[in-house]
């Protein structure tokens, strides 16, 4: 492009030489003589008094654009200088968090949540995948659910809600290259829990079948499946059989090669192969719309009274006396400042919801013992009742839930140690009554504050405004992602 510089010249003017005319000399005249002493007088003072540093500078030279008319820019529209600029905010925003989802054939989603009576033998599941996985709505519950929000929601119902959730986050992309991370949406945790009874070959069909699916993928073979991430929501043991022997538990999901490249979000798990899998809280009853939602509900746990000192909910285990549960069953029962709700078996505290929750909010500590695994889904409808949860196990929750709980266990929870009160070296009741008020008045706002990171906020709705579950889980993946993407090693711990 050409372009013309106006401003300050200082070339002599050819017209200022003196003229040659052809045939004689011309005598300088007095003006001649002016104009040379003007000339001498200028070049001195130009080599004098040359221009500081502090001088005030010149004019800039002005650049005039050659573009012919037609070829000048068209004007944006109002509506397309906007739209720019959102897509340059949010391509900011998305760095680095970029997610593609794929669309899967309904046999590994839509139409298991068809079968759903099938799913467990004993129970109809229909009930609970309404809402995206919620289940019904619950009603006042005796007063333990007020307001919104409030849902008879299944603890294995993760996959689901974790796809619902997935639909509404802030940076999906149609381009596979494009992707920090792939989502796979598959409903395992269903699929393995409706044939938990079945032989391993049953068992195992979908999870071969899904394997194979994704081997034809070109967004698998771009990195071997490392980038990519399932919801599995049951503990890591139900997806780590090891035989073919009818008699061994689960499924071989997370033993499988190509899944043991993915990442897997459960709700506990496998301590020796944690590179594989993140530990994600166990979905309670609540699931808020917006931010207000939570904080209606923290005042209320706040402002709850608790006449209990600590409370158990939860059913015995048959076959042994020599346990926490049955310490727990015997202690509590002898004391007047622990209130109590046996089941007669899981299921029983699981179509309770009202009662647990009400017990919950009207003590100070709730006990946490390990149930068919080491975590339970009761520590979090405790946390959610602003009670402080009481552990007997580091793996109930320390060394599971790394990106969702504070790293000092002792700022929201307390640890009695299980060897302690199996060997009856400790009181229950004692230890927790030697806690200054003062420290569980700091230990309860510490587990209100929790509140928001451990629910998972009600996947249909577009008012989400605060960090919750489902957000800190895909965090924590798309960290695991992008350190394997570095080469990083990825510790014990899984980090």
């Amino acid at each position: 492009m050409k372009s013309t510089t106006v401003g300050p010249s200082f070339q002599k003017d050819a017209a200022d030489k003196p003229d040659a005319a052809a045939g004689g000399v011309l005598l300088p005249s007095r003006a001649c003589y002016l104009v040379a002493l003007a000339t001498a007088l200028w070049a001195v003072a130009s080599i004098l008094f040359q221009p500081s540093p502090f001088s005030l500078p010149l004019l800039p030279s002005v650049t005039v654009s050659q573009h012919p008319p037609h070829e000048q820019p068209p004007p944006l529209f109002a509506g397309q200088a906007l739209a720019q600029s959102n897509q340059t905010v949010a391509a900011d925003r998305c760095a680095g968090r970029y997610i593609y989802v794929y669309d899967l054939p309904p046999r590994f989603n839509d139409d298991i949540v068809r079968g759903c009576r099938a799913l467990r033998p004993w129970m109809d599941m229909c009930p609970y995948m309404p809402n995206c996985g919620m289940g019904r709505p619950l009603g006042a519950g005796g007063g333990a659910f007020p307001g919104r929000g409030w849902f008879a929601t299944d603890q294995f119902m993760l996959d689901v809600i974790v796809r619902c959730r997935m639909r509404r986050y802030a940076c999906l992309t149609a381009d596979p290259a494009r992707a920090a991370a792939v989502f796979v949406p598959a409903y395992a945790s269903l699929d393995g829990g409706r044939h938990l009874w079945n032989g391993t070959a049953t068992r195992d069909a979908l999870a071969a079948d899904l394997v194979a699916w994704l081997a034809r993928r070109p967004e698998w073979r771009a990195a071997g499946g490392r980038d990519h991430f399932l919801a599995a929501g049951r503990t890591a043991w139900d997806f780590l059989r090891k035989t073919d022997d009818d008699g061994d538990w689960g499924t071989k999901l997370l033993n499988l090669p190509a899944v043991r490249n993915m990442t897997a979000l459960v709700l506990e798990v496998d301590p020796w192969h944690r590179s594989a899998t993140i530990a994600v809280p166990y979905p309670t009853y609540f699931h808020p719309a917006a931010a207000a939602d939570v904080r209606a509900w923290q005042a209320k746990a706040r402002a709850a009274e608790r006449r209990w000192l600590f409370s158990f909910a939860g059913a015995a285990r048959p076959g042994s006396n020599r346990t926490v549960r049955a310490e727990i069953f015997q202690q509590c029962g002898a004391s007047s400042r622990c209130g109590m709700f046996r089941c007669a078996k899981g299921s029983e505290c699981e179509s309770s919801p009202g009662a647990v929750m009400r017990l919950f909010e009207s003590s100070v500590f709730c006990l946490q013992p390990r149930g068919d695994t080491a975590t339970r889904r009761s520590t979090f409808d405790a946390v959610l009742a602003g009670c402080i949860p009481v552990f007997f196990h580091p793996d109930s929750a320390y060394t599971q839930y790394t990106a969702h709980l504070p790293p000092d266990p002792a700022s929201w929870s307390v640890l009695i140690m299980h060897t302690d009160v199996t060997d009856r070296n400790v009181s229950i009741e004692e230890t927790l009554a030697r806690i200054p008020p003062e420290t569980v008045r700091a230990m309860r706002e510490e587990v209100i504050r929790l509140i928001p990171r451990l629910v998972y906020a009600d996947p249909r709705s577009a008012r989400v405004d605060f960090k919750d579950a489902f957000d800190i889980a895909v965090e924590a993946v798309l960290d695991r992602v992008a350190k394997r993407r570095r080469g990083d090693v990825v510790d014990v711990e899984g980090r």
